[in-house]
């Protein structure tokens, strides 16, 4: 029989400190990443496991003047009637997930100076989604329409990868779903066929640690919470 694997308690230090580091980053320099930089980020980011190895990702990497015209083209749609986006949006946040929600949301709030209450500064920090938070790069994630909801979950587990590999080399990132809202002026944007579906995207580069809304950190909960253990 084999024996234990034997482990480097090193690398259990570097991921857990890599965890712990890692924020949604709401405000970039504009400062670009290094092309070498990146396509190291995406080389890690490629051994992710996939059902069957399927590695349904396909990636799209904006910058540039690419990146400012899919800006102004999400802005000048953000009030347009809303489309149906290719992975439906949750019915409604319940319970824990709920608090957890509103949790996130007010320490936002807090950090910029948004008072409760004030709609017009709560649409404009929403709005800077659509402005990627002044990123100079965007990762478009997508999945072939047949592979349905895994292939979704197997690029879930990309972007873990990604922004994970990406916090390895000092580059901030934040995934978000705000930019599969408009899932056909995405395609139109990107060029991208019928079988493509938007999972979300994930803005990038470097962190501007100065700007408040880059200053406040959410929780997690206990394991007793969240993991049941049965013998």
């Amino acid at each position: 029989m084999n024996g234990p694997v034997l482990v480097d308690a090193r690398d259990m230090e570097i991921l857990e400190r890599l965890y712990a580091q890692r924020f949604s980053c709401r405000a970039f320099l504009p400062e670009s990443v290094p092309p070498e930089i990146i396509r190291r980020i995406l080389s890690l980011a490629q051994r992710t496991a996939s059902w069957c190895n399927s590695q349904p990702w396909q990636v799209v990497i904006l910058s540039g003047d690419s990146l400012k015209r899919l800006g102004q083209a999400m802005l000048q749609a953000a009030d347009a009637p809303a489309e149906v986006p290719d992975f439906a949006w949750p019915t409604e946040y319940r319970g824990v997930y709920l608090t957890r929600r509103r949790e996130c949301g007010l320490a936002l709030y807090v950090s910029v100076g948004i008072e409760r209450g004030n709609r017009p500064a709560a649409e404009q920090q929403r709005l800077e989604n659509f402005r990627f938070f002044g990123a100079p790069h965007v990762a478009m994630i997508t999945t072939d329409h047949a592979l349905g909801t895994y292939g979704a979950i197997d690029c879930g587990a990309y972007v873990t990868s990604f922004i994970t590999a990406a916090g390895a080399l000092g580059v901030a990132s934040i995934p978000q779903a705000a930019l599969v809202s408009r899932p056909q002026l995405m395609r139109d944007h990107l060029g991208l066929g019928e079988d493509r579906r938007l999972v979300c995207g994930i803005s990038f580069g470097y962190a501007d640690e100065r700007h408040p809304a880059n200053g406040f950190r959410t929780t997690r909960e206990t394991l007793d919470q969240v993991v049941t253990f049965l013998g």
